[in-house]
Order: C-alpha cells, then structure tokens, then sequence
C-alpha cells in the first residue's frame, strides 16, 4: 500500500493561478479586439468623449479600471469638463481637429486608470 504525504501537491497553486490568467485574459481580449477593430488607441493616454459631447484625455487600460465601471468599449466615469457622471468612448485622434485634440488633452481626468 502506497504511504499518504501531508504535503500539499505543488501544482494545485499553478493550475488556479493558469485558470485566473485564462479567465483575465478571455475578459480583455474582446475589449481590445473591439478597439482596434473600430481605429481607436489604448494601453495609455486615450481622448475620449462624454454622451454630453466633452472632449478629455484619459488613461485608459484594456481590463483594467479604478475610477469607472466598464461596459465593453464604454465606461462610465466622471467627465472633468462637466462636471458630471457619463458614459465615455474612446474617440479617434484623426477625427478631430488640431483645436479639439489640443483641448482635450489640456483637461484630464484623475491619473489612476
């Protein structure tokens, strides 16, 4: 008969730690895909703009978020322009004019992600 160990099995910690990353990264992926897919920058500081029409600059990280609550390629944070509670996109930096884009990186929101 084979004698039983106490010890905890070693891989257990590495499987649950690969199924976190696999859950993580199946959550971010659609995110950045639909970015790309429709032209807009992220992973940095990215322009974006409120269901008002404010233009502002944002730190803005695929799966990630502290000051909002994400719903895909939106997410609902404060507007520093307003201000008020909005949902924001990003917006591409091509659409807009020099006028634009200089102004909505003057206004910044918080600078935690």
């Amino acid at each position: 008969m084979p004698k039983r160990t106490t010890e905890p099995d070693e891989r257990r910690p590495r499987r649950r730690r690969g199924r976190w990353l696999m859950l993580a990264g199946a959550a971010i992926l659609p995110e950045i895909g639909a970015l790309r897919r429709r032209g807009y920058g992220f992973g940095g500081n990215v322009i974006v703009r409120c269901r008002q029409g404010h233009l502002f600059t944002t730190i803005w990280i695929p799966g990630g978020s502290l000051k909002a609550l994400r719903f895909g390629p939106w997410r609902l944070q404060r507007c520093p322009v307003g201000p008020h509670w909005s949902l924001v996109a990003p917006v591409r930096a091509s659409e807009l004019t020099e006028e634009q884009r200089l102004a909505a990186r003057e206004v910044r929101d918080l600078r935690v992600p």
